[in-house]
């Protein structure tokens, strides 16, 4: 399936909760180009905001994996229950990628203006 495809088929919080995973990358970027202490404080709540963005992505793509087991009615089919799970998993895995790599380029900006000898 390509990846155009899939999010097409993705739900509305899906598709917002990778949105807003994507900001704290970009903060970090532009930490990383120039530091400055109101960089950095823009990096920490956009932080937790990528996080609970990719909590909150999770969430509801478990719920939308037991109301399908309980909307199923006879056997359950748990091949297609665990590609839901794993497909509710999604935007948790690219919150941590994005938070991983945003913090490492606030540890880059950290060491760049140390080089320098100046923290904004």
């Amino acid at each position: 399936m390509e990846l155009f495809q899939m999010l097409g088929e993705a739900s509305i919080v899906a598709r917002l909760s990778l949105l807003v995973t994507i900001f704290p990358l970009g903060a970090g970027l532009a930490y990383a180009m120039r530091p400055s202490e109101q960089r950095l404080a823009m990096v920490r709540p956009v932080s937790l905001a990528g996080l609970f963005a990719g909590l909150a992505g999770t969430v509801a793509g478990a719920i939308n994996v037991l109301r399908g087991i309980w909307m199923a009615e006879g056997e359950v089919p748990w091949r297609i229950v665990s590609v839901g799970a794993a497909e509710a998993l999604v935007t948790l895995l690219v919150a941590f990628g994005c938070l991983t790599v945003a913090w490492l380029c606030v540890a880059i900006g950290f060491w760049a203006a140390g080089r320098k000898g100046t923290a904004d």
